[in-house]
């Protein structure tokens, strides 16, 4: 006897669904909350959101986030760079097993503005998310005043 096995459409076959809110909240055109209706924008939404979260931030959740803020005032060494990545690393093996990290990468960024110097880290990834087989890239540039996402 045959059985029928229900399936139902692709979320990202309806662009009338919306899966979750991209991050940044805010679009440069003033836009709030911007709806992602794709798994690939908002996968990426998660990743951006995970690296940017501070280890034990959230409360319930202790190990959610990476230790980029704690690393920003440690000497700028070979050991700094890879525990930033094996931190990102981590994380993301943990709480996004679809997303894959194809290359990492971590260089030092000294930023002029008008009242000091500051030290930082640019971090350039290359993602693939497990139902799709693009490779994104994505940087963060990270200071103590300032974190973004370019």
């Amino acid at each position: 006897m045959a059985y029928r096995i229900n399936s139902r459409p692709s979320i990202d076959l309806t662009p009338n669904v919306s899966i979750g809110v991209k991050i940044p909240l805010v679009r440069k055109d003033g836009v709030l909350f911007d709806m992602s209706r794709s798994t690939r924008k908002q996968a990426l939404s998660n990743l951006k959101n995970l690296i940017l979260t501070r280890r034990g931030e959230r409360v319930m959740y202790p190990l959610l986030g990476t230790t980029l803020q704690d690393t920003l005032f440690e000497q700028n060494t070979e050991v700094t760079r890879n525990s930033v990545i094996t931190s990102i690393s981590e994380a993301i093996q943990f709480w996004l097993p679809y997303i894959t990290i194809e290359t990492a990468s971590v260089e030092e960024v000294i930023s002029q503005t008008a009242a000091m110097q500051e030290h930082g880290f640019r971090i350039t990834l290359v993602v693939s998310v497990s139902n799709d087989n693009a490779n994104i890239p994505i940087t963060f540039l990270i200071t103590p005043t300032t974190i973004e996402i370019l």
